[in-house]
């Protein structure tokens, strides 16, 4: 039913929505930008978001990560990046990997990292905005958002503020899968977020002796889960204190990555689009 101005109810939604856009930086070029999500904490957004940046940069895309995990940044211990909040006329200018993956998180503006962050919601939602607009980021092919845990403040500003092209669900193989994945889903639904697929974290790990995988959290449902739901299933990454031990010393690009070829082939087609 329209109202007496001749509007619909859905024309006023899509407004509502428009209005909270925030436009990026005249000197910022991004092709797709892609929301790395879960439910709850502790099941490994930043490694998949580090993976997947990883994965497509060494495919010859132009990758760069935003670090809106505000209050426990670790995207740039994971890549080796220190302190950098270098500027010039164009605007705030992220730090670059060796591999050539353009990052920014407020761990890299702060004096000191361990540094707590005890903000209210709306000021950590600015800067994520301030994260888009107020960044050069030159030109970028994928860029992957590493967001905080659950369906708050700054996964709510990520999604109504940065033109979100499709969101990854990261979930682990304990027993309430359903119930955190199904979180994070109703969320991108109700923003009209496309869901590209699901990737399990500490799916597995493989025997050191006879190379055989040990399901440590028991059975995955993660497939099943997945089938009823009509989502791929983009990666299954295991328990690996090797891969543990890159992050922690800053070497996440030498990380041997196969996990996330199907990823990769997903994202491949979205540029087509």
């Amino acid at each position: 039913m329209a109202n007496g101005h001749g509007k619909k109810p859905e024309d006023f939604k899509k407004q509502m929505e428009e209005n909270f856009k925030v436009s990026p930086g005249e000197h910022t070029h991004v092709k797709k930008v892609i929301g790395i999500v879960s439910g709850k904490g502790g099941v490994g957004k930043s490694l998949v978001t580090g993976l997947s940046a990883t994965a497509v940069n060494k495919k010859g895309y132009k990758t760069a990560i935003m670090d809106a995990d505000i209050t426990g940044p670790s995207i740039p211990k994971m890549f080796g990046i220190g302190k950098a909040n270098y500027a010039d006329e164009t605007g705030l200018l992220p730090a670059t990997t060796e591999g050539g993956i353009k990052i920014m998180s407020l761990n890299m503006l702060m004096d000191n990292e361990t540094d707590p962050v005890i903000w209210r919601g709306p000021v950590i939602a600015g800067i994520v905005k301030q994260f888009w607009s107020d960044v050069n980021w030159g030109d970028v092919d994928f860029m992957f958002v590493d967001m905080p845990p659950g369906t708050g403040d700054v996964p709510l500003t990520v999604f109504q503020s940065l033109p979100v092209d499709g969101i990854i669900v990261v979930a682990t193989p304990q027993e309430l899968v359903e119930m955190i994945v199904e979180k994070a889903v109703n969320m991108a639904n109700m923003m009209n977020i496309p869901v590209l697929g699901i990737v399990e974290n500490m799916s597995y790990m493989t025997c050191p002796h006879c190379g055989e995988p040990i399901n440590i959290f028991g059975e995955s449902k993660i497939e099943k889960y997945a089938a009823s739901k009509g989502f791929d299933v983009l990666g299954r990454i295991p328990l690996d204190p090797k891969m543990a031990g890159l992050c922690d010393a800053g070497k996440a690009e030498d990380i041997e990555n196969e996990y996330m070829d199907s990823l990769v082939y997903i994202l491949e087609g979205m540029l087509g689009q």
